[in-house]
């Protein structure tokens, strides 16, 4: 049986933001969806969603959903058959975040529970946060919604596990499987070279950059994203050391 597909959304962010990969990828492959909602910490939440995950599967994250992914490879270091074979990182960062972005994402918690989620949502996605498009007011639209749907209480929380988030330097390093890298060329909230850098550190990763997309690739550009989504899955399983640039 075709391994499945486990999908971790983004913060505010549901199935949604990975509908065109769906679409396509399930025709090959039983599919998952796991919104990190649950717990405080990116820890307490990859606990959640392993809970209920298959024993085995390909790990696709965005954002937040890249950072409970790599906490998911985390756990799976040392062991001789991880859970995860692959994983698709997109708009991923790997450090931990600075104490300027915590202070200032503090504010922002402040404000959604003073009642102000709408503004909020506009604070931490702004129009900047996609590329220019004839689409980017549509995509900006579904977003507002799908943070509006999941609510208050889920902000609160994904907030302050992106603050708590940990550093997954040594994860990456570690990680002996192969890792798809997907970074917007236009993203301003996790630039290319940051993603660059996690691609550089992990042993059989690569990076993949897409043009005319920022934050949000899977909805910007979503038939360049699973064609490079599609290509990784076909790849050898077989892994080969290749040179990394110093990091």
């Amino acid at each position: 049986m075709t391994e499945p597909i486990l999908f971790l959304p983004g913060l505010l962010c549901d199935a949604r933001m990975f509908l065109p990969q769906i679409v396509h990828l399930g025709a090959r492959h039983p599919l998952h969806i796991a919104l990190p909602t649950q717990g405080e910490t990116v820890e307490q939440m990859s606990d959640a969603i392993l809970a209920a995950a298959p024993p085995k599967f390909i790990l696709i994250g965005h954002g937040l959903g890249g950072d409970v992914a790599l906490d998911i490879l985390r756990r799976d270091l040392g062991q001789d058959r991880g859970r995860a074979s692959r994983a698709v990182l997109i708009s991923t960062d790997p450090l931990a975040e600075p104490p300027a972005t915590a202070a200032a994402r503090e504010a922002r918690i402040v404000a959604a529970k003073a009642g102000r989620l709408k503004a909020v949502v506009a604070q931490e996605y702004p129009e900047d946060t996609l590329a220019p498009s004839e689409w980017r007011d549509d995509i900006m639209a579904l977003l507002r919604d799908m943070a509006l749907t999941l609510g208050e209480g889920v902000f609160l929380r994904q907030s302050r596990a992106l603050q708590r988030r940990p550093d997954q330097q040594k994860t990456l390093r570690r990680a002996n499987l192969p890792i798809l890298v997907i970074a917007g060329a236009e993203d301003r909230l996790v630039p290319p070279r940051r993603q660059d850098f996690a691609a550089q550190m992990a042993p059989f990763a690569k990076l993949s950059v897409i043009q005319g997309a920022g934050h949000l690739p899977t909805l910007e550009q979503p038939e360049a994203v699973t064609a490079a989504i599609e290509t990784f899955l076909a790849g050898p399983m077989m892994l080969r050391v290749t040179a990394k640039k110093p990091s």
